[in-house]
């Protein structure tokens, strides 16, 4: 286990010790010092400083050129949380999210519902265009991994409905990174690249693991599993295959760019290309 996944883990162990503690602390009226409940947390933070300023410097010293790819989807989406807008784009460098985007189907027959303040608290997930939205292999790769047991939950598009996932989000973190990308696919682009696909349909999956696919190939359909507030794409390029051992690289898709946040775009992912006759025998 590398330096990086090993401190990744152990921030979530003193996260654990954490609220174990706190809630130990009431349920036994345990007495001992105020800091001595919150050295786990204090630590846990810190050590998530200095992975993300490690995570600073590799991509600073890496300076490399976004790696182009096409696009993962196809018609009109609107771009979230993007690095356009700033890097890293989700607010954290953990999981090598440094350059992720999420992208939110767009529909005039089928217009995706707006964030409510209040009510309805949550949502069906087939009232948004994204769910069960086919994903495209962005390049020719192998499958590294690909995961879709998670169920899709309800949608945490209203103000109670998104505290809610504040305390699911605390969850999911101890769970792990796979608890927080829900059902999500790894790809091996080649050249030291690496494509995640995360928050896909359950059971949707048309790969599996090992499995060579090909440019444009349909890989799954987009869900609402792990933690997520409505049905979405999140994508990201990391230069490893595991994301809590690796770092963000960024990317640009062929004929959109990297959308900024709440750009609407159009995409065409590439055309899979079949194999020749020669080639078959």
């Amino acid at each position: 286990m590398s330096v990086r996944k090993t401190a990744t883990v152990g921030v979530r162990v003193l996260w654990a010790v954490f609220f174990a503690l706190v809630v130990l602390t009431h349920a036994l009226d345990l007495r001992y010092p105020d800091w001595l409940r919150f050295l786990p947390a204090a630590a846990a933070i810190a050590l998530t400083v200095a992975l993300g300023r490690a995570a600073r410097r590799r991509i600073d010293a890496r300076d490399a050129a976004p790696v182009e790819t096409a696009p993962p989807v196809a018609g009109r989406w609107t771009a979230l949380n993007s690095p356009a807008d700033k890097v890293p784009s989700h607010g954290t460098h953990e999981a090598a999210q440094s350059f992720a985007i999420d992208i939110v189907a767009e529909s005039e027959e089928h217009p995706r519902p707006r964030f409510a303040s209040l009510w309805p608290l949550t949502r069906r997930n087939r009232e948004f265009p994204a769910f069960g939205a086919p994903l495209y292999a962005v390049a020719d790769a192998t499958v590294v991994r690909a995961t879709d047991r998670q169920r899709d939950h309800l949608s945490r598009n209203s103000l109670p409905a998104l505290l809610w996932l504040l305390a699911e989000g605390v969850v999911r973190m101890l769970g792990g990174t796979g608890r927080i990308l829900g059902n999500h696919l790894v790809l091996d682009l080649g050249d030291g690249t690496w494509a995640v696909y995360a928050h896909l349909r359950r059971g949707s999956l048309a790969v599996r693991e090992g499995e060579r696919v090909t440019a444009g190939q349909l890989l799954a359909r987009c869900g609402n599993s792990g933690n997520s507030t409505e049905p979405h794409l999140h994508f990201q390029l990391m230069d490893g295959p595991d994301p809590e051992d690796a770092h963000g690289i960024p990317f640009t898709w062929r004929g959109v760019g990297v959308p900024r946040n709440k750009e609407t775009f159009t995409a065409q992912p590439a055309t899979p290309q079949k194999a020749s006759a020669s080639s078959m025998s």
